[in-house]
Parts: structure tokens; sequence; C-alpha cells
């Protein structure tokens, strides 16, 4: 009899300075709410997952939380973002820089959502 292990994974835990606002942005694009309390929040689009954790005083500007995405789709991904009313910019919050090849050889992206954290979009190989 074969049993199939548990895949392991690493789940990225962002901070939100509000749970609402957070919820919203990233229910626009795609991301439901697979649990919610004051203390923690999951959202998931696909297999992607994102832990949240309350961080009312953090200041944006000078956050350094960061993540990776990789994808299949980086395009739907961008352009799903993009159709929710993300702005393509260098400066602001929340924002998107575009896809493109990157020097480290994979198609990417950027998003930086309204507290600051950058998620890297990367396009998944094989």
């Amino acid at each position: 009899m074969t049993t199939t292990a548990p895949t392991d994974r690493a789940v990225p835990n962002p901070p939100s300075r509000d749970f609402d606002v957070t919820e919203a942005f990233y229910r626009a694009f795609g991301f439901e709410t697979q649990f919610r309390d004051e203390g923690w929040m999951i959202l998931t689009r696909g297999a992607l997952q994102l832990e949240f954790f309350p961080a009312p005083d953090l200041d944006p500007l000078s956050s350094s939380f960061m993540c990776c995405l990789r994808v299949a789709d980086v395009d739907a991904l961008y352009d799903a973002i993009h159709g929710s009313g993300v702005r393509e910019g260098t400066t602001g919050m929340p924002r998107l820089h575009p896809v493109r090849m990157q020097e480290w050889g994979l198609r990417a992206g950027y998003l930086v959502d309204p507290d600051g954290t950058q998620l890297t979009l990367i396009e998944q190989r094989g």
C-alpha cells in the first residue's frame, strides 16, 4: 500500500494595518477568505496562500516585508491585479511594476500592497 506524504510548504505572513482593507484589496483580484478572526487572516487564490497578522502601527513607507508568488501564468495574475484598479508606477501604494524578463532569468513583476509589502510575481517554469 502506497501512502502519500503531505507536501511541505512555506506560507508568507505579511502584515496588515486593517484586515478589512487588506481583505478587500486582495479579493478584488481573486483571493478568497479562508479564515479570519481578530488576530489572523488567511487568504487564498488557487494554490496561493497568504496569512496576515495585524500590524495597526506599521508604517508602510518603511516596511521591509517581502514574499514571492510563483505562478504558472504570471500574465494572468498581473492582468487580474491591474484590472482591479492597481496602477503601474514607481511610487505610491498600492502599485504594480510590469512583468518583464529579469536579469536572473525568469519573467517577473512586482506588486506593492497597501501596507508596503512587496510581492514578487514570478513565472513558474515547468
